[in-house]
């Protein structure tokens, strides 16, 4: 099993620390014809405005919507998430392109900036079902996003509270709204929905590898379901960016430090 790990910016490199951790090989992703060489994907946090305008420069959109269609399993972490939900609010004017798939509203930067980064111990009953361990998982939460709703078929594995002085934003605005006047108390931080994973805080800053345990068995019995349904539907993840247009030079890769 090879996990593809979106490499143009951001904590791409803990993730692939952390598979490796579990005897898994993680490859770094630039191009788009690199994504047919791996059974799953990984998008990592990151700064999600530069990541998405690498992307765009590299035309990496259209493959990695092709490649959510597929029904590889797809995680994505902080500014992963944001790139696979359907909707965004909360972004720079102009917004951002999004990859999509994942039906829930998320808001950009809904914890605050960077100075208001925090870690906080998150309540994770599905995925200590699965994986055993602690209760609870440390998470990391960096400029992070929250998924302020979600459609029917979306599984949510984990919230976090909201303080009583903490101002939220309307689903389909960017209307702001004081907690008072809202019946919820907490906000949810991760989510699942068929083969898309997606968590608002940052697993791979930490020495607790279960949800990486717990995405690549989501690859194993994804896999095993399309080879024992007899049939499968191939989507070409490259063929938008080869022979289109000219090549463009490689742009340098911006790590996170």
């Amino acid at each position: 099993m090879a996990v593809g790990v979106l490499a143009l910016q951001g904590s791409f490199n803990e993730h692939i620390a952390a598979l490796r951790r579990l005897g898994v090989q993680g490859i770094e992703i630039r191009k788009a014809d690199q994504l047919l060489t791996v059974s799953s994907l990984i998008i990592p946090g990151g700064e999600s405005t530069t990541m998405a305008k690498l992307a765009e420069y590299h035309n990496l959109f259209p493959a990695l919507r092709a490649f959510v269609k597929t029904g590889k399993p797809v995680w994505g972490t902080c500014a992963g998430l944001i790139f696979l939900a359907d909707r965004a609010v909360g972004q720079k004017e102009g917004g951002q392109e999004l990859v999509g798939g994942l039906d829930c509203t998320v808001h950009r930067n809904f914890f605050g900036s960077q100075i208001q980064s925090f870690e906080a111990d998150i309540s994770v009953p599905q995925l200590t079902s699965k994986e055993g361990g602690a209760e609870t998982f440390r998470g990391v939460f960096i400029r992070a996003p929250a998924v302020l709703d979600v459609g029917p078929d979306v599984e949510v594995l984990a919230h976090y509270p909201v303080p009583s002085n903490k101002v939220l934003y309307s689903s389909s605005t960017v209307q702001i709204q004081e907690e008072d006047a809202l019946p919820e108390t907490e906000v949810i931080v991760a989510v699942k929905q068929g083969n898309l994973l997606a968590t608002a805080f940052h697993p791979e800053l930490t020495a607790d590898t279960r949800w990486h345990s717990y995405f690549i068995k989501m690859t194993k019995e994804i896999e095993q379901g399309a080879s024992s349904s007899g049939s499968s539907t191939v989507v070409s993840v490259g063929e938008t960016s080869v022979g289109t247009e000219q090549a463009k030079p490689d742009l340098p890769i911006y790590f996170s430090n």
